[in-house]
C-alpha cells in the first residue's frame, strides 16, 4: 500500500513547507504570535504549531510504545523557539521508519498502544495520517497569518 520512500518523500516535503511557513511566522510580533483568534480550536499561531509538531512526536512514540513527551505552549515564545523541536520531532520520526522492519511497514499493528484512540491501523497509515495532520494545521496558520494581516506565501505542497 505505502512504502518507505514514498513516506519519507512526503515527510520531508511537508517539514520543508513548514520550515516556509516558520520563516514567515518568525516575522510576526511576539504578541501576534501568540495573540487568540476567535473560531480556531488551537488559538494561536504558536498553539497551532505546538499542536501539530507534538501530534506527530505523540503518534510515533505510541506506535514505538515510549513514554509520551511533554509539550507546553508555554515554551515556546517564539517561532525560532520551535525550530529545535520541530528538527527533534522531524529526526524521530525518520529515526522510526529507518528501524521498522519492512515487514511491519503496512501490517496493521497486532496489539493496542498506550493511550491509543481509534482503530488499529499500519505505522505506514499513522504516518501518512501525520502528514496529513500537519497540512491541516499548517492551512489554520496560514488562515491566522492572512487575519492578523500577514499573509503567508504559498507553502503548500507542489509551488
Amino acid at each position: 500500500m505505502f512504502n518507505r520512500e514514498g513516506i519519507r518523500t512526503l515527510h520531508g516535503v511537508t517539514h520543508d513547507r513548514l520550515d516556509l511557513l516558520l520563516d514567515h511566522v518568525a516575522k510576526l510580533s511576539p504578541a501576534d504570535f501568540v495573540r487568540e483568534l476567535p473560531g480556531f480550536g488551537f488559538a494561536s499561531v504558536r498553539d497551532q504549531l505546538t499542536h501539530l509538531l507534538g501530534a506527530e512526536e505523540r503518534w510515533v512514540h505510541r506506535l514505538q510504545d515510549l513514554p509520551l513527551p511533554r509539550w507546553a505552549t508555554a515554551d515556546f515564545a517564539t517561532a525560532e523557539s520551535i525550530r529545535p523541536a520541530k528538527q527533534r520531532v522531524k529526526s524521530g520520526t525518520i529515526a522510526y521508519l529507518d528501524r521498522l522492519p519492512d515487514s511491519d511497514l503496512n501490517a496493521t499493528l497486532a496489539r493496542r498502544p498506550a493511550d491509543w484512540h481509534g482503530d488499529l491501523r499500519s505505522p505506514a497509515f499513522i504516518l501518512h495520517h501525520v502528514i496529513t495532520h500537519a497540512y491541516h494545521h499548517k492551512g489554520q496558520v496560514v488562515a491566522m497569518c492572512r487575519l492578523l494581516g500577514h499573509p503567508a506565501p504559498d507553502t503548500d505542497l507542489q509551488n
